[in-house]
């Protein structure tokens, strides 16, 4: 492992013991009423195992707890990626190498978190095992956003410290938002998917959620088994970019009233914002017109599976799969080379910028009982996971890096700030991220 960032100055000195009661309340926590529905399978017996191995607290993460979104493989169990037609597939005989590298960081893996099946959807509603309520609002079941929808609940109700997830189109950022932590999406090439269930190839992102860009910065590290180098740029001296084009459009006041008030904080501190067109936007919906790559590549992964059990699936997210059918071979090579020149085109736009910045998603959280499962409910619920989806999947598109923070004001519907940027601006945009994230918190009285 490269020397990471340090994060065990939250911690308290008690060795095990210490580190026993730490793992015993997140498993508590986690089998609370506030993360029902969020866990498929629970280890009770974490904070045993933790505590007998030797070292523990030497390493980064010293034994916090980590929830593994059940799209990826865990030594002993089975991967059914949030359906019910793996149920019975055999245990994995070894952990993806996402949690092989959480473990050896330390992390104690307490459970497997629930999500969109196959992680085909931005809502993070699930049919067969139910879906975990938003804790931002104790009053209303509110969705929390998917498809990692467990891990953000996992992560913002206290359960986990990082809940292991992934991005294809904004699963990672979108619950972030939706349940008022921090989602992490970093440049795709930086982690590996190796034992991970695929949705798109080409736009699969394995990254994680957390309470703070701190801790996001080391998840990272970790998860990318690489150092971050943090430059520590002052707000005064970077320049931001507000893109016009669709990332501005329809949004709820809420989101409009928290999106403007954080643009203002970070003028007040000195930061050049200007607004672009960044018309390319609106090419995405020609490019992909046929289906997009998330719809031909998981069609090539499940085709057989659709043959034998495709009633067992859950029907919205079904017909999207199957539209990949449809896709032919030219016309894929076509999406390949047309989203080449749009990165071009866009990275191009963006020379001079340390980020763009957008709302993550352009509503907060809708109730559950709007998009649950049901045919008198589909229209609603694909109008959201459109809405859900817009800002966030350009940044996939452009094989690019981004992360949401949290902008809402105190007692309010979490609010979600992206900040975002082209291939392999990582590092700086989360230098970027840990200044605005400061600025933010004090312009809340935090």
């Amino acid at each position: 492992m490269n020397d990471l960032i340090a994060t065990r100055d939250h911690l308290s000195p008690g060795g095990s013991a210490a580190l026993a009661a730490e793992l015993e309340r997140a498993v508590s926590v986690a089998a609370s009423a506030t993360c029902s529905k969020a866990f498929l399978t629970l280890q009770k017996d974490a904070a045993k195992a933790a505590s007998g191995r030797a070292g523990v607290r030497a390493l980064p993460l010293a034994g916090l707890p980590v929830s593994v979104k059940d799209l990826f493989d865990v030594e002993g169990e089975v991967t059914a990626a949030g359906s019910t037609v793996l149920a019975d597939a055999k245990p994995t005989s070894t952990d993806s190498l996402a949690v092989a590298r959480l473990r050896a960081a330390g992390g104690t893996v307490i459970g497997r978190t629930n999500m969109s099946e196959f992680a085909f959807s931005g809502v993070g509603v699930n049919p067969h095992h139910g879906t975990p309520a938003n804790p931002a609002d104790p009053a209303t079941p509110r969705i929390p956003g998917g498809s990692s929808s467990g891990a953000a609940v996992s992560v913002a109700a206290g359960a986990a410290f990082i809940g292991l997830g992934s991005d294809t189109g904004g699963s990672i950022r979108i619950p972030a938002a939706l349940c008022g932590i921090v989602g992490f999406k970093n440049t795709a090439r930086l982690t590996p998917l190796h034992g991970a269930l695929p949705l798109s190839t080409t736009l699969d992102t394995v990254c994680a959620m957390t309470r703070s860009v701190r801790d996001a910065v080391l998840a990272h590290e970790i998860l990318a088994d690489r150092r971050v180098v943090l430059a520590r740029k002052p707000l005064a001296q970077q320049r931001f970019a507000v893109a016009r084009t669709q990332m501005l459009d329809g949004l709820e006041p809420a989101v409009a009233q928290a999106f403007d008030a954080a643009l203002a904080t970070l003028r007040d501190a000195g930061a050049r914002v200007d607004e672009i067109a960044l018309d390319a936007i609106h090419d995405l919906g020609t490019i992909q017109a046929t289906g997009g790559f998330a719809a031909v590549e998981s069609y090539a992964w499940h085709r057989q599976l659709l043959a034998s059990r495709g009633i067992g699936y859950d029907p919205r997210v079904r017909i999207r799969i199957e539209r990949g059918a449809g896709i032919k071979a030219w016309e894929y090579l076509d999406l390949v080379q047309a989203r080449a020149a749009w990165i071009a085109r866009v990275e191009a736009e963006l020379q001079g910028y340390d980020a763009v910045l957008s709302p993550t998603v352009p509503m907060v959280a809708p109730p559950i009982a709007q998009v649950a499962p049901g045919a008198e409910r589909d229209e609603a619920f694909f109008r959201v996971n459109a809405q859900l989806l817009r800002n966030t999947s350009v940044v996939n598109m452009l094989d690019g890096c981004a992360i949401s923070i949290p902008c809402h004001a105190p007692g309010t519907l979490p609010v979600g700030l992206m900040l975002w940027h082209g291939a392999l601006h990582d590092d700086g945009l989360l230098d970027t991220a840990l200044a605005a994230e400061a600025k933010l918190a004090a312009a809340r009285g935090e």
